[in-house]
């Protein structure tokens, strides 16, 4: 499902968090733009917040399967969900 929301990803050791953009929800991956380049593997917690109040926030565990440069300074993070909790 095509989506462009705001989105918030931290490390799961971390309590410092990231902003990022929400391109794309599916049952199994979140893909979504980033000023970081993130590694393959990566674990992290992610929430996105759709701008439309009748939706419920997501907050998920991913794994990052691949980061790609998209233009300067922006990357492309795509991610496999690991498992969902309720916010």
């Amino acid at each position: 499902m095509d989506v462009s929301c705001e989105m918030t990803y931290k490390f799961p050791d971390s309590d410092q968090s990231f902003v990022g953009t929400c391109l794309n929800l599916s049952g199994s991956g979140v893909l979504f733009t980033t000023d970081q380049a993130l590694k393959a593997g990566a674990a992290l917690e992610v929430t996105i917040s759709p701008e439309n109040s009748l939706t419920p926030p997501m907050k998920a565990y991913v794994e990052v399967i691949r980061c790609k440069d998209v233009e300067p300074g922006v990357y492309e993070v795509a991610t496999e969900i690991k498992g969902i909790r309720a916010v």
